[in-house]
């Protein structure tokens, strides 16, 4: 997808500082993009707009101050190869805005400038960490380690709501919490946010009945929900995280309003003290009463109640029963996006996609969850060539196993999901989520820094 850059043609009284002040970018980013040495303009003079401007960091330990001098408070410290965002200049200095929403100035000396002109799509990149969850599916640590500076976000899949203690939120998984405040320093060290994903799935015993009784029992009182208010806050200030996730799924319909009763109590409890709140919700393409996973959510009400609103896009196929096809077709994320940004606006909105897919048994009706690695292992031992669905923007194999069965594999790769950040960036939306860090193609992360531009 070719996007195109703004163009502006310069008028009798116009100069570099009110186009920049029009178009909300620095004169010094005008300058930079156009190659100009000189403030003075022609009338019928071609500009370039900047769409976005950052610096990036050019030694570990570069400190943002909270004024325009070195003896003002060290608001933060950066490591070499941080991306910050750029609102200003002046003097040598640029302002900047870090992970936690605050602005704050970094020398000119200290940092390298780079002037983007919208032809990358300009999106936020967010990745879901994950503990080990088996053989094959590796933790979620070295996939941020080694991209962090490719996200503008990473979301801990670490902690839910509580089924013993209701409104409380516990631990979900084996780890400590020096664990959780290694991956807060090195995500703020990079300017990176930094969120807890609290979720309600996965109770051993009680599966998705517990699910849905967990929520309603938080959910169904404001006492209960004022307890998992505070137990949130108290979550986020001690880890220092920048607000939080909230991932409810399996509920009962009739919890609908004070579902989102508690989204809005939330996100206005965690504004009032300078944090974010943000959601993952299942996907619905119209108001028709059409999937019992997606019906209880009333996308207006939570829109206005989150910060940014992650649309879970998976799994268009996958499901018991749904058939061979994508985890996520480019057709279902497009009609998924046209009904969610009729309900709020769109640069709320972000698609939370897969970077899994699955192997498709037709025999049996069957389908296994697969990593890319796994797909492409696959692929290798029965010499089946891989496709590149046009249509839906997705790679897909088949092959015959040793007993006969008939397979198809869908899958996800950098073609795909660069489709995917290109259709989100052309529909004005905040950008992406990949479920889940550390299944990837290792290709999305060079895809990433070569065609498209990581906001922060």
């Amino acid at each position: 997808m070719a996007f195109e850059p703004r163009v502006y043609i310069v008028k009798k009284g116009d100069s570099l500082y009110k186009i920049a002040s029009q178009f909300n970018t620095t004169v010094e980013s005008i300058m930079s993009l156009n190659n100009l040495t000189s403030t003075n303009l022609d009338i019928g003079q071609k500009l370039i707009i900047p769409a976005y401007t950052e610096v990036v960091v050019n030694l570990n330990g570069t400190p943002v101050y909270k004024e325009r001098k070195t003896s003002s408070t060290v608001m933060a410290k950066f490591s070499e190869g941080a991306r910050v965002r750029v609102i200003g200049y002046s003097d040598g200095w640029y302002k900047v805005k870090i992970f936690n929403g605050n602005d704050g100035w970094m020398s000119k000396s200290a940092v390298t400038m780079k002037v983007y002109d919208g032809t990358k799509p300009i999106v936020s990149i967010v990745g879901f960490y994950v503990l080990e969850e088996g053989p094959g599916l590796p933790s979620s640590f070295t996939s941020f380690n080694t991209n962090k500076n490719l996200m503008s976000e990473v979301a801990l899949f670490m902690y839910r709501f509580s089924q013993t203690n209701i409104g409380e939120v516990e631990k979900f998984g084996n780890f400590t919490d020096n664990d959780v405040k290694t991956l807060v320093a090195i995500a703020h060290r990079n300017n990176v946010r930094i969120l807890p994903v609290i979720h309600n799935l996965l109770y051993k015993p009680g599966g998705v009945k517990a699910s849905k009784d967990v929520v309603r029992s938080v959910v169904s009182s404001p006492e209960n929900r004022n307890k998992f208010v505070q137990s949130v806050l108290n979550l986020v200030k001690t880890f220092n995280f920048d607000g939080a996730n909230l991932d409810i799924e399996d509920v009962y319909f009739e919890d609908s309003k004070n579902i989102s009763l508690l989204y809005a109590e939330l996100g206005a409890a965690l504004r009032r003290q300078g944090y974010i709140l943000t959601s993952s919700v299942p996907s619905r393409a119209s108001d028709a009463m059409l999937n019992p996973f997606s019906n209880a959510f009333d996308y207006a009400a939570i829109g206005k109640a989150v910060d940014r609103f992650g649309v879970m896009l998976y799994n268009e196929h996958g499901w018991p029963g749904s058939g061979p096809g994508p985890v996520v077709s480019i057709g279902w994320m497009e009609r998924v996006l046209k009904y969610t940004i009729t309900k709020m606006p769109s640069n709320k909105v972000f698609s939370d996609v897969s970077v899994f897919g699955f192997d498709f048994n037709l025999t049996t009706g069957d389908a296994k969850y697969v990593t890319y690695d796994i797909a492409i292992g696959i692929a290798q031992k029965y010499g089946s060539q891989i496709i590149f669905d046009e249509k839906t923007q997705t790679p897909m194999f088949s092959y015959t196993a040793e007993n006969g069965n008939k397979h198809e594999v869908w899958f996800e790769d950098s073609r795909s999901i660069k489709s995917k950040i290109d259709l989100a960036y052309s529909m004005k939306t905040d950008g992406v989520a990949f479920w889940r860090l550390g299944l990837e193609d290792k290709n999305i992360w060079k895809m990433i820094n070569d065609e498209a531009v990581v906001k922060r």
